[in-house]
């Protein structure tokens, strides 16, 4: 994040990679017949689902799964192109605007996931199933949200939606070169399958059955892509509906704080494995043609791409994708470059957190032709809940609103939709003009050994407030396991994790039994929580490297302690780029940007106090009457946060402290409005 807000809480200039941007606009006090503060989109939002389940333009939809692209070096990709079609079956010959998916999790998959959801009963039942199974409140409570993403429509945005196609649309969904049935060896993001992607839209927009105009739409994987794409500006693409992208792969989930992520070992098998399956939609022809040999030479060349290097990185610190390297400037997609209507969705504790709120605020469009919705959940779960009285429309009926509008001109309101819908941890859905909320200011509560009397379980009960310490005192903490069992634990799960019950979610007690805890007085009246946050600590290990993780919590009069952010960092990585982070007004450092680099890491003395600054997830909460703020830290918090062989060498048979020193004093800054 590279915005400034200034005392009174508004903001500034930004300093960083988008300096001359300022976050939002604050010009939207009424957005059309939409009143701000309505989440659901209120009688648009109605309209809006009655389009979509409603009776249909067209009654069934054509599908030809076995399309050749041919890319500009020759490589082969593979396709599904589905198209209106009549109550015959017949494909419908009038062009219409396409919406194209690129994604390398085998369109085999993707097949599956249709039939099933399609299937004349088991389609219908878990449907039903999905949107009236209510465990909230019980044990199934986890297993419950996740359930209930199946009727929140995100699965309409990844794969075949045929609603969508038999409203008047044509969908085109392909095989990233080097998996499903494409061609080529996967560059995971990279530059030729960037230019591979400009290339689909330009072969889309040529098409007999396509009017010229071209959507991009897509989850995770998908979602990167498709801003990578919009940011090279292609002439047909018209815009962009993206659920859970990224825009710092790096920070996000690769090296978070210097430290790799156990996601991505298991992702990469995944995708690795998935890419050895074949279509068996068009087997004989792919003999006749030739393409299966070139398929099976291009997978023998590249039998499990990347995960050598990961594995060699880890065990040695001698691969760069082990930093931040040019490796990933090259992946990040360059989102201030974007110029057509963006909608970008994320969650509190998605795999890419920071993306959540950093895709939109890096966005260069005015708000209404960019818009944001952030949800309290995770990876897998993103649209669980959506649809409700209170919520957010479904993502389907999202996702086909913004289309209507951008690629067929429709004036239905969706661009005074939001254009920032947020769901306040601990408070309700909401929606305004910007993030972070309008009068938040600067404020710094400072670390405390003194107890405050709400965590006898932990480590340390220490204390949060307005004044630092008026003595030095060291508190000692050791890494422990303790963090399988945490939020943690399901945000690098991608959201699986919730369904074993409440410590996975919505009480970390278990693992503040290894932490220092510091906290706050309650509130004495509802108090929000918005935007950036930094926590600067004084620390020191016996060892010449140290791993430290955060939280921040909302505590609850019964003691339920519910993570809000996190952060780490490794000792190491401890060397800021001032041109990237973030200050308020009066200098304090709002989000610290971290190097991350091979050269920029720093020696780690041996039992000498450094200062660290951890940069934690953006976010907004609303801490109820008699709630406390609280914060965690950690020596660790495995498998979130994983240690390279190396590092785990130099920090062998390590104790770390915080020291606790009037003159070096650490604190939590972070922007508020309310009395601290």
């Amino acid at each position: 994040m590279t915005y400034q807000l200034d005392a009174a809480g508004q903001p500034q200039p930004r300093r960083g990679r988008s300096a001359a941007r300022t976050l939002g606009t604050g010009s939207a006090p009424h957005f059309g017949s939409l009143p701000l503060g309505d989440p659901t989109g209120g009688a648009d939002g109605l309209r809006w689902r009655e389009q979509v389940d409603g009776k249909p333009l067209y009654p069934r939809v054509a599908i030809d799964r076995d399309v050749v692209l041919t890319m500009s070096d020759g490589v082969r990709l593979r396709a599904t192109v589905i198209r209106p079609a009549n109550r015959f079956g017949q494909t419908v010959l009038t062009p219409y605007p396409a919406v194209v998916n690129i994604n390398p999790y085998n369109r085999v998959a993707i097949d599956v996931l249709d039939h099933t959801l399609h299937a004349p009963v088991l389609g219908k039942a878990l449907h039903t199933a999905s949107a009236s199974i209510d465990g909230t409140g019980s044990g199934l409570e986890g297993l419950t949200t996740l359930t209930k993403t199946l009727a929140g429509g995100v699965f309409d945005v990844f794969g075949i939606n045929r609603n969508l196609v038999r409203n008047g649309y044509v969908q085109v969904i392909v095989d990233v070169r080097g998996t499903g049935a494409s061609q080529g060896k996967w560059q995971i993001l990279g530059a030729r399958e960037q230019q591979d992607s400009v290339e689909i839209i330009d072969w889309v927009a040529e098409q007999e059955w396509c009017d010229g105009g071209v959507g991009l739409a897509g989850w995770s994987y998908s979602a990167i892509n498709s801003l990578q794409a919009a940011d090279k500006r292609p002439a047909a693409l018209k815009a962009v509906f993206a659920v859970e992208g990224c825009d710092d792969i790096v920070r996000d989930i690769y090296i978070t704080g210097g430290m790799p992520s156990a996601f991505i070992p298991a992702w990469l098998s995944a995708v690795n494995l998935l890419k050895w399956v074949p279509n068996p939609a068009s087997p004989i022809r792919d003999v006749l043609r030739g393409d299966t040999a070139r398929w099976l030479r291009d997978r023998v060349k590249s039998p499990a791409t990347e995960i050598g290097s990961l594995l060699w990185g880890f065990l040695t610190a001698r691969d760069d994708r082990i930093f931040d390297d040019p490796y990933f400037d090259e992946r990040d997609p360059q989102v201030d470059r974007i110029d057509v209507p963006t909608f970008t969705v994320g969650a509190w504790h998605d795999l890419f957190g920071r993306s959540a709120t950093g895709v939109y605020e890096r966005l260069n469009l005015e708000p209404g032709r960019k818009q944001m919705l952030v949800g309290d959940g995770y990876h897998i779960d993103v649209g669980s809940g959506y649809g409700g009285k209170t919520a957010p429309p479904r993502l389907d009926v999202l996702e086909r609103a913004w289309f209507d509008r951008w690629l067929k001109g429709h004036r239905n309101g969706v661009e005074y939709y939001g254009p920032v819908t947020m769901l306040q941890q601990g408070g309700s859905w909401t929606s305004g003009p910007s993030f972070p909320r309008p009068g938040v200011r600067p404020q710094r509560l400072y670390l405390s050994d003194g107890s405050s009397g709400s965590a006898e379980h932990a480590e340390h009960d220490g204390s949060l407030s307005r004044e630092p310490v008026d003595h030095v005192s060291s508190l000692h903490v050791r890494a422990d396991v303790k963090g399988m069992i945490s939020r943690d634990m399901t945000q690098v799960t991608a959201g699986a994790a919730q369904a074993f019950g409440r410590s996975f979610t919505v009480d970390a007690r278990y693992q503040e039994q290894g932490g220092l805890t510091f906290t706050t007085e309650p509130v004495a009246e509802s108090t929000t929580i918005s935007g950036a946050m930094n926590l600067r600590l004084n620390v020191a290990t016996t060892a010449h490297e140290a791993i430290w993780a955060v939280t921040v919590n909302d505590v609850a009069p019964d003691g339920t302690s519910t993570v809000l952010t996190n952060g780490a960092l490794s000792a190491s990585n401890r060397a800021l780029d001032p041109s990237s982070s973030t200050y308020a007004s009066d200098g304090s450092l709002l989000s610290a940007h971290h190097y991350l680099s091979r050269k920029r890491k720093l020696p780690v003395p041996a039992d000498e106090p450094v200062r660290i600054d951890v940069d934690l997830v953006p976010t907004d909460a609303v801490l109820e009457a008699g709630h406390r703020l609280r914060v965690d830290v950690y020596a660790a918090s495995f498998p979130r946060y994983l240690t390279v062989v190396p590092d785990l060498i130099k920090a062998r048979g390590r104790r770390q402290r915080l020291v606790l020193d009037p003159h070096h004093p650490s604190y939590l800054t972070f922007c508020s409005a309310g009395n601290w």
